[in-house]
């Protein structure tokens, strides 16, 4: 028998459906997300913290979960929405289904709604706090409980995901082979080797993708709490630092922009998605957030350099205003969707960023260069 569950927004609209994975009552701010697969990496990226992932691709979890394809240790996203899930997955590397790792990691979900008319409504009204519940389903009850949720601006959410201690990491990027061994979670700094060219990653939600095409490049990577002060880095002494995606606010992580005013124009920074943010406002610009944000895997993005297009993996609520820089910065990429600035670098200083996931996890690889631009930037200072 399914257990009947409610989706409710703070805008007044209902969705009714069944629950799946963990029975009982979540919170957060509702966003689509228009990849056809990586429901996995989607998932467990950290980024998601605060935020209850709609699915438009019908059928999500036919290919199950397995011990590989994931972007962080656990899943972050505040709860899960989809049109089908898959009871019964089909592939070699499959370990259960999506219903079960939910279940296992108390995430709660709802399927059996209309995810494209709420992707449509979404669009239309723009991302708001939702309510998913299986135990409570009254709209009005619900209705009340949302208007107590302060919105996820309210948080700092980087502090909830972010590493407690420093960290090596060694792994490279996934080869498609039987019996691949689990991912170095939080690798003692004692371990991993000297690879020459060291960098800093400040965590503040990284995405294990991110670790992986580092080490790919050739860099010695080591991880560092968000709150790590500058002066530490410093010490550490490394030859670039990497400010790296993370969830929510980018104006809450105020210690995150005090640490990059003091990096800037002592080490070559590399910022990712939130790590862009930072910059743009470590640098004295604004943020502003987008009506419905861009997630998904199929976000088309002018490299002005190049002049190539490419498409991209993305996943932000919020972007940079890089004419309110002061001419620090100049733009980069361009998304062709709408316009928004996806890139900037410094007109003196070897510091460059952009909003999308070059990482890809999931998603297309087309941005993948820009490690070995981080490479280049490095070998010239």
């Amino acid at each position: 028998m399914k257990k009947k569950a409610v989706l409710a927004l703070s805008d007044g609209m209902v969705f009714e459906g069944y629950s799946f994975g963990a029975e009982g009552e979540t919170i957060g701010e509702v966003v689509f997300n228009t990849s056809m697969m990586g429901y996995q990496e989607i998932l467990t990226d950290p980024s998601y913290r605060g935020q209850i992932v709609t699915m438009t691709y019908p059928l999500i979890g036919n290919y199950g979960i397995n011990d590989e394809d994931v972007e962080s240790k656990r899943p972050y996203v505040e709860g899960f929405i989809v049109k089908e899930a898959a009871e019964y997955p089909s592939n070699w590397r499959s370990k259960m289904t999506l219903n079960t790792y939910l279940k296992e990691n108390n995430i709660v979900g709802i399927q059996g709604i209309d995810t494209r008319a709420l992707t449509k409504h979404i669009r239309d009204f723009g991302a708001q706090i939702g309510i998913i519940s299986a135990q409570d389903l009254d709209p009005e009850n619900l209705l009340a409980k949302i208007k107590k949720h302060p919105g996820i601006s309210a948080f700092d959410l980087v502090s909830d995901v972010t590493t407690k201690e420093p960290y090596k990491w060694a792994e490279g990027v996934w080869k498609l082979q039987p019996n691949l061994p689990s991912p170095p979670f939080n690798s003692p700094l004692s371990k991993g080797g000297d690879r020459g060219v060291r960098v800093v990653v400040y965590d503040f939600g990284v995405k294990f993708n991110i670790l992986r095409n580092l080490v790919e490049a050739g860099f010695d990577v080591t991880v560092v709490p968000a709150q790590t002060p500058a002066e530490k880095v410093l010490e550490m002494n490394p030859d670039g630092v990497v400010l790296s995606n993370g969830p929510g606010d980018p104006e809450t992580v105020t210690y995150a922009m005090e640490n990059t005013k003091k990096l800037m124009g002592k080490k070559p920074i590399f910022g990712i998605c939130l790590g862009h943010q930072i910059l743009g406002l470590a640098m004295g610009g604004r943020t502003y957030k987008l009506k419905f944000g861009h997630h998904g895997g199929n976000h088309p993005v002018k490299d002005i350099k190049t002049g190539r297009v490419e498409i991209t993996s993305q996943n932000h609520n919020y972007c940079v205003d890089i004419k309110s820089v002061n001419g620090q910065a100049k733009l980069t990429h361009k998304n062709l969707y709408d316009g928004t600035e996806e890139g900037m670098e410094h007109v003196e200083l070897p510091i460059f960023s952009v909003q999308h996931h070059p990482e890809a996890g999931p998603g297309p690889h087309d941005s993948s260069y820009l490690f070995k631009r981080f490479t280049e930037m490095m070998k010239k200072g």
